[in-house]
């Protein structure tokens, strides 16, 4: 089960459609949107969150607060679009989409990519430092606008409504590493994806490094970069870039300063899948890079009936195959959002884990987690289910992304507790911050002082576990009811269906073969060998005044052979009677009025009830002896043959 997932909420004066994370300091979030152009009343703008409180318990809740804000011009549009381009100690620089006013968009010019840098408050001498009030310190800091640039081409339209949709920024390896940007359209009448070079230490010029036409009537469902450059240099500028139609995956490969046409390879393509393309099909809603031959697709289900997460494995010439599907929870009707982060792992391990957080129509959020090799081949993969966020905003997610993590450079034992974030935001005007810790695997020790960070650890999966779990109970409780079963069988209290009797020796069944006790019921007294003698005497004396009474030598005899074979039983039971009544004496009081089992003076009677005569074969005359109430014997007789009349 996923530990409790600690959240901070702030409601702003705007609708949200953008957020990121300042991918060195993920304590800094920075997030935009507006009300459009002019009449609205609500103003257009861009806003970095600092965290004030950096708590280890992660079960506690943090505090926001706006550290700056961009108040943008209200006569162009909203900010539709936002990606952190770099940061330092001092300051954060970011790219975002914004339209110019429609007069200017008349005009034949849309200056829709701007840059921003906004600087960082003076450093905290404490990260949990409040003010005498108790509440966070509200820092503000500077911002500069860098620049804009317009790199869509002219729209020939008669109604201006192009804007930027989608921007994404490649995540350098290293801090001198060159990024890729991609920037695409949206409500254009021919859909355009344009790569550029997301230099920051320049003014902002014409670095458009390849322009993808997608046609009338096709824009991208979304766009990822995936840079090449590995940990030694080798690959430096080389990067794969991949986008989503509705129905289509297409993957490119791109080398900085080779401008030029770009070639494409539709990797997948979901038509394929369908005898009838008119029929109603899934559709792509985002995709992100895992590694360079594997892309994490976001695909809705029709008619609004759900939504998949599709694990798409590219080979060498950059052709996909579908290598898992997971399907999402049954409350999401369909997908809005999604992001992935690489947990972070040493150079040494060969397997990694990533953090995907996907946004649903029913405003939840659903954090998963995919454990992989770095290189293919990638085996048997699974995506799960690590915790699942519901109701997290009042109305419709717009945006979310994860923050980026580092191996700490400190040894484990000086490292402080990591934390995974998850920003989201709403057209409620709402942001929400959710803090998830990590589990250091396989814990540290001295011949590996490192060791990569998990959001959950690898292991069987929940549905193997749940069962798991439920056969061990079953088997605990089945084990218990037979100990029970035997133990009580043993003791007498139910029927033999086990034979458990048979199990034990003699003196181990006469210890546990205790006979139950109730409380406040009087046990029953077994009678003394004095008094059953006593009772048989005079049973004696009663059955010979009634043979007197007989002129039957027949009945005499049956009677006098009765009478015998009773005095026998008698002396038998009071000699089995005996060394109990010493053993009972010797016992504690209360053991003598425990009823003795086994011994029955009804039952030693009835062996001599019916007596059959040796000179003759045909049935003798029965006396019949019976117990009435007051502990009275009576004596009776009958004669099968009317012996007697």
């Amino acid at each position: 089960m996923a530990p409790p997932v600690a959240s901070a909420k702030i409601t702003l004066s705007y609708p949200l459609f953008a957020s990121d994370f300042d991918p060195q300091n993920s304590s800094f979030v920075l997030v935009g949107g507006g009300g459009g152009e002019g009449r609205t009343g609500v103003g257009n703008k861009i806003v970095k969150f600092a965290r004030i409180k950096t708590l280890v318990d992660a079960s506690r809740k943090h505090a926001i607060s706006e550290v700056v804000e961009i108040d943008l011009s209200r006569d162009e549009d909203s900010v539709t679009s936002l990606a952190v381009a770099s940061s330092t100690d001092s300051s954060v620089t970011a790219f975002a989409g914004i339209n110019s006013s429609e007069e200017d968009q008349k005009r034949g010019k849309n200056e829709h990519l701007r840059s921003f840098r906004l600087e960082y408050p003076p450093r905290r001498k404490s990260e949990n430092q409040e003010s005498e009030d108790g509440k966070p310190r509200d820092f503000r800091g500077q911002t500069t606008a860098l620049g804009r640039a317009s790199l869509f081409s002219p729209s020939t339209a008669d109604k201006k409504e192009t804007y930027q949709r989608i921007i994404r920024l490649s995540k350098p390896q290293q801090a001198a590493s060159r990024q890729l940007g991609a920037i695409a359209t949206g409500l254009a009448p021919e859909g355009e994806i344009v790569l550029f070079d997301a230099k920051t230490n320049g003014p902002m010029g014409p670095w458009v490094e390849a322009r993808l036409p997608l046609g009338k009537g096709h824009e991208a469902a979304d766009v990822d970069i995936r840079s090449l450059e590995e940990d030694n240099g080798h690959m430096a500028g080389s990067f794969l870039a991949a986008y989503c139609t509705d129905f289509e995956v297409h993957v490119s490969r791109i080398k900085l300063g080779q401008k030029g046409s770009l070639s494409t390879h539709r990797a997948y393509s979901e038509s394929g899948q369908v005898a009838n393309a008119s029929k109603s099909r899934p559709k792509f809603r985002s995709l992100r890079f895992i590694t360079p031959s594997l892309l994490l697709l976001l695909q809705n289900r029709p008619d609004r009936k759900g939504a998949d997460l599709r694990l798409l494995e590219l080979s060498a010439s950059l052709q996909g195959t579908i290598t898992l599907d997971k399907g999402l929870h049954k409350g999401i009707s369909a997908a809005t959002g999604l992001s992935v982060s690489q947990l972070p792992t040493p150079s040494s391990s060969n397997l990694f884990q990533h953090a995907i957080a996907v946004a649903g129509h029913d405003r939840s959020v659903s954090i998963f987690t995919l454990e992989h090799p770095s290189q293919p081949p990638f085996g048997s993969l699974k995506i799960r289910l690590h915790t699942l966020l519901k109701s997290v905003h009042p109305s419709t997610i717009t945006s979310l992304a994860l923050s980026s993590l580092k191996l700490p450079s400190t040894p484990q034992a000086q490292t402080p507790p990591q934390y995974l974030k998850l920003v989201s935001t709403s057209v409620a005007n709402t942001v929400v911050v959710h803090t998830m810790p990590l589990i250091p695997h396989p814990p540290p020790s001295k011949k590996s002082p490192k060791t990569r960070y998990v959001l959950r650890s690898p292991g069987p999966s929940e549905a193997a576990q749940t069962a798991f779990s439920v056969f061990m109970s079953a088997l605990v409780i089945a084990i218990g009811a037979f100990l029970l079963q035997a133990v009580v069988e043993i003791r007498g209290g139910t029927p033999e269906r086990l034979g458990a009797k048979g199990w034990l020796s003699d003196s181990m069944r006469e210890y546990i073969a205790m006979p139950y006790v109730l409380e406040n019921v009087k046990p029953a007294t077994i009678p003394s060998s004095r008094q059953v003698t006593a009772s048989v005497q005079e049973a004696k004396v009663k059955a010979e005044a009634i043979v007197s009474d007989m002129g039957s030598q027949q009945a005499k005899k049956a009677i006098s052979s009765a009478l015998h074979g009773v005095s026998d039983a008698a002396d038998k039971f009071s000699s089995q009677a005996s060394p109990r009544s010493s053993q009972t004496t010797s016992s504690s009081p209360a053991a003598s009025t425990v009823p003795k089992p086994n011994i029955h003076i009804r039952g030693l009677l009835s062996r001599h009830f019916h007596h059959r005569h040796p000179a003759t074969d045909s049935p003798a005359p029965r006396m019949i002896i019976r117990a009435e109430e007051g502990g009275d014997l009576k004596a009776g007789f009958h004669d099968p043959q009317d012996l007697l009349s």
